[in-house]
């Protein structure tokens, strides 16, 4: 597949490292001649240097005979120009643009320039991303990366092991022998900074960090069994409102539940702009650093705060007061990567990396065959990949244990119509099921090997 990648940024460099580590042809575009030399040099990937909406960089690029376009640029004119420019001029099959401003995709006039008309197939938005992002943290209050998988139906769960945590040092086959009936496998171990997919026979250690795929049914029993509670979330405190804190603060307002949030802004205009828009919510202008401004929106009462603002540090230190003061539970957005090995020596609960978000949404649109969802793992480090099992697939009519996995692959569940099932190895896959597989990195081409045979991109 030729794939031509504009933005050479966070975002757009991730997707060249996964595309081009698959041996697809990626070109990759971008008017800093610093980040292309970066990219070109580190990936297997071409550059050229040029603004990506023009139509004469395009075809230095290769449109003529793209398969796929992705405009990740910082510029959300740009992406929209590239998409069009891409169909009009060069027929390109699928385009994705990347798209921040809520102003674009929440306003009266939608209908008239809807995206098709734009010639964009898929837009990704990065806010709606992170605040669905920071949803699920806050309804899994116990784990530090959360998704969901299989309509709903099942769900991987990231926990910090404890000391006290009861299935310490207990094989992950015996596992199995003292609970038959949870549904819930561990796909994935974090072991002194080093990802990897377990074997039965390895034991869970203190401070270890593992992805559970559990059904949905037994998240609670699950966490249970791993020395987690699971709080109601009442009283939240979102540190920052923009874009990401008020459609959370929105979110929260229309469940059912009662939830009573709080909002602190120190832009005056963004503050009014959130004041304007919710109904239940408090905002408080001022800066979330205030520790008198903490107090005031009773932060030592909240069962959890929310760092949401456009600066890394800010939120981590926010968050790191608002635990000392008494909140129960921390979650902070983290754009820097290097900086997740600090979550735990800070005792912050959860955090969110916007990068990683965006990266899974767009994964999910580009992968070959049926799949229905993905997500990275860490610094892209792994994925969970949800996809239906096709009639041409090697692992169609076998039982599990007959499936030759490459080592950094697990099964993590299977669904038969409806039905989540536990992946034992009598288990038979057939055409039409839908598996969920954690894959490192590396093991990513044979994953897509397995589910099929005959190549499908779009």
């Amino acid at each position: 597949m030729k794939v031509i990648i504009c933005g050479a940024g966070q975002v757009g460099w991730q997707i060249a490292r996964h595309l081009a580590g698959e041996k697809n042809d990626v070109t990759i575009v971008d008017t800093n001649a610093d980040l292309v030399r970066r990219a070109t040099e580190s990936l297997d990937v071409q550059g050229v240097v040029g603004f990506a909406s023009h139509p004469d960089v395009l075809a230095r690029a290769g449109a003529r005979d793209a398969d796929m376009i992705i405009a990740a640029t910082y510029s959300d004119e740009v992406n929209m120009i590239c998409c069009q420019i891409a169909s009009a001029a060069f027929d390109v099959t699928r385009k994705i643009a990347r798209i921040r401003a809520q102003e674009y995709l929440e306003t009266a006039y939608s209908d008239v320039y809807n995206f098709d008309r734009l010639a964009i197939d898929v837009v990704i938005s990065p806010e709606r991303e992170v605040a669905e992002a920071a949803l699920q943290r806050l309804a899994a209050p116990s784990t530090f990366d959360t998704e969901i998988f299989m309509n709903g139906r099942a769900q991987l769960l990231g926990i910090q092991l404890a000391e006290d945590c009861p299935v310490l040092n207990t094989p992950l086959r015996q596992l199995n022998e003292l609970f038959p009936s949870l549904r819930a496998i561990v796909v994935g171990i974090r072991r002194e900074g080093r990802l990897f997919a377990p074997d039965p026979g390895d034991q869970l250690l203190p401070d270890d960090q593992i992805y559970l795929f559990t059904h949905s049914e037994d998240m609670g029993r699950s966490l249970e069994i791993f020395g987690k509670k699971n709080h109601k979330q009442e009283r939240v405190v979102i540190i920052g409102g923009g874009n990401v804190g008020l459609m959370v603060a929105r979110a929260l307002e229309t469940r059912t539940e009662r939830s009573r949030a709080k909002i602190i802004e120190k832009n005056r205009q963004v503050a009014e702009r959130a004041a304007d828009a919710l109904e239940r919510t408090i905002v408080l202008y001022g800066d979330g650093m205030d520790m008198d401004l903490l107090m005031e929106a009773a932060i030592d009462r909240a069962d959890a705060v929310l760092a949401v603002t456009d600066d890394d540090k800010t939120n981590l230190l926010v968050a790191v007061r608002a635990k000392q003061a008494g909140c129960r539970l921390s979650i902070a957005l983290v754009n820097d990567p290097t900086l997740a090995p600090l979550m735990a020596p800070l005792d912050i609960d959860a955090y969110i990396n916007p990068r990683a978000t965006t990266v899974s949404s767009i994964l999910r649109h580009i992968r070959h065959g049926r799949v229905r969802n993905v997500y990275s793992i860490g610094d892209a480090e792994a994925e969970l990949i949800e996809a239906q099992v096709m009639s041409t697939s090697p692992l169609s009519g076998r039982l599990v244990r007959e499936i030759n996995f490459p080592e950094g692959v697990l099964v993590g569940a299977v669904m038969k119509g409806e039905r989540v099932m536990k992946p034992t190895g009598d288990l038979r896959i057939e055409a039409g099921d839908v598996v969920a597989l954690f894959a490192m990195a590396k093991d990513v081409p044979e994953v897509e090997r397995l589910l099929q045979v005959s190549i499908d991109f779009f």
